[in-house]
């Protein structure tokens, strides 16, 4: 670690402030089913998945050697002041749209940050174009997509294999099973997210002539980024979790287990292939597909439609304000100097803002209002499998009869709502 400046000081820890963000932020990947279902208590769900992103960050170094030396090219006259400001770009949308309650992509925000900056300071011969579109929006397109179907496949078939078995039967096996899924949602986003900012100090470590070209990140690098993101995930995004939890369809265990087992499935098979994917994106797509898979299950579209819509500004936003800090930070030291003190105040208005509706572990279940089904619901739905032993009932009466009868196989949960 001798020889490292003072700039790239400030580097390396700009970027375990991102990995910290992006603890927080993609806390609801791995936890928010867990939580909404009530399969673990919140504080001991961001707990154990804390323990475990750290674990999992020293399992694999495939996506940091994409960051540090795949996307961006290394050779091309990138300075530390540019992976500052594309830093910068990532941890104000990464804060933006916590506060906002929006699920989006950590990762896209980092990448959208680096590119940024990177057209801005070096040009587009700083950037590689293929390796962005193989292993970044191919990725992005089709992790969500493949996800959700095989939650939804995943979904119908526990309810087809349940369907002659009690509820209550098998409640305590589907707790233990979503318990077990979560830990390896857990296990993978450590093996892909904390990737991400071992690939940034690594490709700065490069950048300031510290290591040399396509070294591996040092162990240190290893801890400190495991380390950060698990700081960050044990205080929980609980803004985003109540989203993924109760925000986009309502959770029953079954469908919470078949989300997280498709969700783990495919993180992990793109850490091994290297490809830096959204884990929100997967999470989120296996969440909306597991609630398709239910007859009787509602997506709530509205806010599937905002977080789409988040998905598909992150990449442009992250870019836009990185690209606005790279132009400063290249005015040199007091370009810099201004560029951290502008972040330090957007990241304190925006906690500031938090403040006046806290969301934590004592409010995170609270239940979104219904939204009616739409078009696209109504139409899956109809050709679902019927649900497994007494959801079937309920399903009928809850179209036929007033609410309250729907309610009365869990007179407890409803008594505690009001």
């Amino acid at each position: 670690m001798e020889h490292i400046t003072l700039l790239l000081g400030i580097v390396i820890v700009t970027a375990l402030v991102f990995d910290f963000t992006n603890g927080f932020h993609d806390t609801a990947n791995a936890m928010a089913t867990t939580i909404s279902t009530g399969a673990l208590r919140p504080k001991t769900a961001v707990a154990m998945s804390a323990v475990l992103n750290l674990g999992g960050a020293f399992l694999s170094v495939e996506v940091a050697k994409t960051i540090s030396g795949g996307i961006i090219d290394e050779s091309a006259g990138l300075r530390p002041e540019v992976i500052f400001a594309g830093l910068v770009g990532a941890i104000v949308w990464n804060l933006l749209t916590w506060l906002a309650g929006l699920p989006s992509s950590s990762s896209h925000a980092l990448f959208g940050g680096l590119i940024g900056a990177t057209l801005v300071s070096v040009g587009t011969g700083g950037v590689h174009g293929d390796a962005v579109v193989m292993k970044v929006l191919i990725p992005a397109v089709a992790a969500p997509i493949v996800a959700g179907l095989a939650a939804m496949a995943a979904t119908r078939l526990t309810y087809r294999l349940a369907r002659n078995r009690d509820e209550a039967d098998t409640a305590k096996g589907y707790r233990a099973g979503q318990i077990a899924s979560a830990a390896l949602v857990s296990l993978a986003h450590g093996t892909n997210d904390a990737q991400k900012t071992m690939g940034v100090i690594t490709l700065a470590l490069i950048t300031g002539g510290v290591i040399a070209p396509h070294s591996d990140p040092p162990l240190w690098v290893i801890a400190s980024a495991g380390i950060a993101i698990a700081l960050g995930t044990y205080l929980g995004g609980w803004r985003i979790i109540r989203t993924m939890g109760k925000g986009i369809t309502d959770i029953r265990p079954p469908q919470g287990f078949a989300a997280q087992t498709g969700a783990a499935a495919t993180i992990l098979a793109s850490s091994h292939l290297g490809f830096a994917l959204s884990t929100t994106q997967v999470c989120s797509g296996s969440v909306m597909g597991s609630g398709l898979g239910r007859k009787g299950g509602v997506v709530r579209w509205s806010t599937a439609g905002r977080m789409v819509i988040a998905w598909c500004l992150t990449l442009p936003a992250a870019g836009l304000v990185a690209a606005g800090a790279a132009f400063l930070a290249d005015q040199g030291d007091w370009g810099v100097a201004t560029v951290a003190v502008l972040a330090l105040a957007v990241g304190g208005a925006i906690w500031a803002a938090s403040r006046r509706k806290p969301v934590d572990h004592t409010n995170v279940n609270e239940v979104t209002p219904a939204e009616p089904a739409g078009v696209v619901t109504t139409a899956l739905q109809t050709v679902s499998p019927p649900p497994a032993g007494p959801v079937a009932p309920a399903a009928v009466v809850a179209q036929a009869g007033p609410p309250v009868q729907v309610a009365a196989p869990h007179a407890g949960a409803a008594t505690a709502g009001h």
